[in-house]
């Protein structure tokens, strides 16, 4: 079974070498919304595949931390990031260009890592992230699956490589949350949300 939880950010970006000058030259926002599909063979004990308020905790606070916030790419000139960083509290530093493409590769490996480091208390077994799709425009989006998440001819995607701003992580629940999953250690559900 497929369940699907959408999620909505506001971001602006730069998108360099894209054909489109407007997107390549010029800072511009977007009202994405996130569809994170899951899916698994067997339901919990509420008869579910995973409870949508669940989805609402670190799974939604990291998506969210693209709310409000300039996405940058490191491989763009060094004086406009410090720019954006200097004049900006919230921004996200990817190791690849955010485009909506890769915006899905990113959010699904933030989401992997999620479910991977999750100790399920209510009966929820074999929970897997089935795609990522990131909605642009209204008319636009990219539907990121496993092998283009982890596709080395899209460009390595190393978690690590993702930088949180300082206003961001303080934003957080768990402020220390990005480590945790970093290091692969354990995040217990709650058994009541």
């Amino acid at each position: 079974m497929l369940i699907r939880k959408l999620f909505k950010f506001e971001n602006a970006h730069i998108v360099r070498g894209c054909t489109t000058q407007r997107c390549s030259q010029n800072i511009h926002g977007h009202s994405y919304k996130v569809e994170v599909l899951l899916e698994s063979n067997y339901l919990d004990d509420g008869q579910m595949v995973y409870d949508f308020g669940l989805t609402k905790l670190t799974i939604k606070e990291l998506i969210d931390s693209f709310d409000h916030s300039i996405t940058l790419w490191h491989k763009d000139d060094a004086a406009y990031l410090q720019a954006m960083k200097t004049h900006s509290a919230r921004w996200v530093e990817l190791p690849v260009s955010p485009s909506a493409e890769q915006f899905s590769r990113v959010i699904y490996l933030m989401v992997e890592r999620i479910l991977a480091c999750t100790a399920m208390q209510n009966g929820e077994r074999e929970v897997k992230l089935h795609s990522i799709i990131v909605h642009e425009t209204d008319t636009g989006y990219a539907q990121g699956f496993k092998e283009d998440a982890h596709s080395i001819l899209m460009g390595e995607i190393k978690l690590e490589e993702i930088i949180f701003s300082a206003q961001v992580q303080k934003e957080w629940s768990d402020p220390g949350i990005w480590d945790k999953l970093l290091k692969m250690e354990k995040i217990a559900n709650p058994t009541i949300v």
